[in-house]
């Protein structure tokens, strides 16, 4: 049960070409963002449909896969895990981030 626990498994359309940063020694990161659809009947029987942003970063060898071949519009699939995070913008107010941490990246689609 322990490979289930913070489990966060994705599939959708890339928002933005990601953003790649590259730090001393050749780490790579990569940002971006992932957006899901959802649709549902309410109560008076019209669809409705829902779509969710999430913030997605990458680390390493997931990082320059995403580098590679990932381009906005693409249909991806994430698997990874939940984070939260707090930072201070440039007027010091304590922001917050939640995002999921990609361990896996498969390419879907076109």
């Amino acid at each position: 049960m322990n490979a289930m626990r913070n489990r966060v498994q994705l599939i959708g359309h890339v928002g933005n070409d990601p953003e790649i940063k590259t730090f001393e020694g050749g780490r790579k990161l990569a940002n971006l963002t992932i957006a899901t659809n959802d649709s549902y009947k309410n109560d008076k029987g019209e669809k409705v449909e829902q779509t969710e942003w999430h913030k997605v970063v990458a680390w390493g060898k997931t990082a320059e896969i995403i580098e590679k071949y990932v381009t906005k519009g693409k249909e991806i699939a994430i698997d990874g895990k939940l984070t939260h995070r707090s930072y201070e913008d440039k007027d010091g107010e304590k922001r917050y981030v939640t995002e999921v941490v990609a361990n896996e990246v498969l390419l879907l689609g076109k």
